[in-house]
């Protein structure tokens, strides 16, 4: 196989959406970008921060892809950022978390490894932000060390795996991820789950859920709505791959 056919072929693509996230931005670049395997592409869509977001992703110049739109929230965020991907496995980081440094490179050797398997998970170990006071870190349920992740954070997938599930809801301001977990399992791809941690989920007072109070209820329509799917024996939402 030559050079530029293995790249293609091994290339994972990282999407990463931040929308007024300067405050672990970087952080959350820097773990992929020190990731034990490449080749990865790391891609940043902005979704209309005004705070130092924009700047923070620019200034790592050509080692990512930094695109800015204007506010649409999570889910449509997600969507704009996978029409610039190339690779041909992909990955999604929240711009408040962390890989664990050999994330990608267990993930990728399974799926090497067993042609068949179409999507690979691993284990998520949370941690309180060591950026909070010790009143506001108190306030915060205690973090797991240990828990299975279907997310999509804790997946690496393959690109065409992916969209026979379809592009994430934007409905939804909470359980975006959730509900495209849900849509997965009904589509019943070949999955593994590794022992190994391979994300690290940060609790801290700013949690996406914790900023959103007013739109918890969407979590249950997300749950709903995959009941229903259930019940209904209909399809998951619309497909389309770019």
């Amino acid at each position: 196989m030559r050079t530029s056919d293995a790249h293609e072929q091994n290339l994972v693509s990282v999407i990463m959406t931040v929308y007024n996230g300067e405050r672990y931005l970087r952080e959350a670049i820097e773990s992929v970008l020190q990731q034990t395997y490449s080749p990865i592409e790391v891609i940043v869509l902005d979704d209309g921060s005004d705070d130092a977001s924009p700047l923070i992703a620019s200034s790592y110049g050509e080692d990512i892809v930094h695109i800015r739109r204007d506010r649409a929230g999570m889910g449509a965020a997600r969507n704009d950022a996978l029409g610039h991907a190339t690779g041909r496995l992909l990955a999604f980081l929240d711009a408040d978390d962390r890989f664990a440094p050999d994330k990608t490179e267990h993930q990728v050797a399974e799926l090497q490894e067993d042609r068949s398997l179409e999507v690979v998970y691993g284990h998520v170990r949370e941690f309180v932000s060591p950026d909070l006071p010790p009143d506001a870190a108190g306030r915060l349920r205690a973090p797991a060390p240990r828990l299975p992740g279907r997310l999509p954070g804790e997946m690496l997938i393959r690109r065409d795996s992916f969209f026979k599930v379809g592009l994430f809801s934007t409905r939804l301001k909470l359980g975006v991820g959730l509900d495209w977990s849900a849509r997965a399992a009904e589509v019943g791809l070949r999955s593994k789950m590794l022992q190994e941690i391979v994300y690290e989920r940060r609790l801290h007072a700013n949690n996406n859920a914790l900023r959103e109070q007013s739109s918890r209820d969407h979590y249950l329509f997300a749950v709903k709505a995959a009941l229903d799917r259930r019940r209904s024996g209909q399809g998951e939402s619309p497909r389309r791959a770019p």
